[in-house]
Formats: structure tokens, sequence, C-alpha cells
């Protein structure tokens, strides 16, 4: 496994549970598509051996 795949997705969770305590509403949500978004192409980028 490579070595900075789970650190970068420990750090989306690190940030979608920041969003989830410090904001609410649209903006939450907008943040928390943001980061399943990266972390998808962070996936898809790990199983595409880049």
């Amino acid at each position: 496994m490579n070595k900075r795949f789970l650190p970068a997705m420990a750090t989306y969770a690190v940030l979608a549970l920041l969003a989830a305590v410090t904001l609410d509403g649209l903006l939450r949500t907008a943040v928390w598509i943001l980061l399943a978004g990266l972390a998808v192409k962070t996936w898809i980028a790990y199983k595409a051996g880049w």
C-alpha cells in the first residue's frame, strides 16, 4: 500500500469531522461534497497505481 494513501484518507476524515463540528447548513454540505470528491479522486489514483 502506498505510504501516503492512508494519511491522506485520515486527513480527509479529520477535516470532515471538523466541518461537522464547526460549520452548519449549506456550507457544511458543500465542504463534505468537496472532501468526498477529493477522497474519491485520491482512491482512483491509488487504484490506478499513480
